[in-house]
């Protein structure tokens, strides 16, 4: 299940897309029944999160919260990623694609610290394999 929170209201965001993603991603990692909460906040919000977390003062894109605990139905909750719309719309700027496609790349990236990654080649390599659109069937 995919808890989607948007807790901003300074940017648009397509919450559909990036739900059928992370059921994407649950799919091809053959995760079975998993829950992920996604919530999208301010800049305040994010830098409180960032300096209560990492101690450091200052926002950022994107943060992750491994949980992975069961839940009492047997469902496995991986846990939060949290992601800052208007420090995303900043990254967008200088990485010249959109800011939809930034939300993707972060919720790739956030989804991926939930499973244990952390930042090296083997996580670009899957970041970029996650976010290849899929490819479409001949004559559809």
């Amino acid at each position: 299940m995919i808890f989607i929170l948007n807790r901003q209201s300074r940017h648009k965001i397509r919450i559909g897309n990036l739900k059928r993603l992370l059921e994407r991603l649950i799919r091809t990692r053959r995760l079975g029944e998993v829950e992920v909460c996604l919530s999208f906040v301010g800049t305040d919000r994010i830098r409180s999160l960032n300096r209560r977390f990492r101690r450091k003062d200052e926002p950022t894109d994107v943060l992750s919260f491994p949980l992975s605990s069961r839940q009492a139905d047997g469902r496995l909750h991986l846990g939060d990623i949290v992601i800052a719309p208007e420090q995303a719309r900043r990254n967008c700027r200088s990485l010249g694609h959109g800011l939809e496609r930034e939300l993707e790349i972060l919720t790739v990236h956030g989804f991926l610290h939930l499973l244990g990654y952390d930042h090296s080649a083997r996580m670009e390599r899957a970041e970029r394999r996650a976010l290849e659109r899929p490819r479409r069937a001949a004559g559809r």
